[in-house]
């Protein structure tokens, strides 16, 4: 299975606010590479998303900003990649909103939830957040809500369910962007 693992964190609840990125690259069911950055993003920092994953205005003052990133990922998204995340509904949205902010095109790409796989795999799980899903799984996930983390873990639980239930148990749960 080849896949790109994606998570952002936000500053606050607008879409354009990422403040950070990671994509973990998946080879022939193999994690092989990844890339995490800061971004520097055009909007204030709540209060409440510093308490979640401990990034600050300071942490970010000297990181890029968005279209200085895609620059650097967009050859990731196209129809031939699968981009994975858990909760892929905000991912996307954060994604996406990133690219309307700055007037970047919208690139087209397939994508899918862990946690709309783990709902459907895993229904004896008392609920389905990320950290729970990988106690279960027995995933390591050491900093939870950091980005590099978060995917890394995200590509783990997609690895271990097509390890246990086969690529067919997935192919529902494919979206195109």
């Amino acid at each position: 299975m080849n896949f790109i693992a994606m998570d952002f964190e936000t500053a606050n609840y607008q879409k354009h606010s990422a403040c950070s990125l990671a994509l973990v690259m998946v080879e022939n069911s193999k994690i092989v590479d990844n890339y995490y950055t800061l971004i520097q993003p055009e909007t204030e920092f709540f209060w409440k998303n510093i308490q979640i994953h401990g990034i600050s205005p300071q942490d970010v003052s000297q990181a890029p900003k968005f279209p200085e990133v895609w620059q650097l990922i967009k050859h990731y998204y196209n129809r031939n990649n699968l981009i994975v995340a858990h909760n892929a509904s905000f991912d996307t949205g954060v994604l996406s909103g990133c690219l309307d902010y700055y007037g970047l095109e919208q690139p087209h790409y397939l994508s899918l939830c862990t946690l709309k796989t783990s709902r459907k795999l895993y229904p004896e799980i008392p609920n389905h957040r990320l950290n729970t899903l990988c106690d279960y799984l027995k995933i390591p996930l050491d900093h939870h809500h950091d980005a590099l983390e978060d995917s890394r873990a995200c590509a783990n639980i997609l690895l271990q369910e097509e390890q246990y239930f086969g690529m067919d148990a997935f192919k529902q749960f494919v979206f195109m962007h």
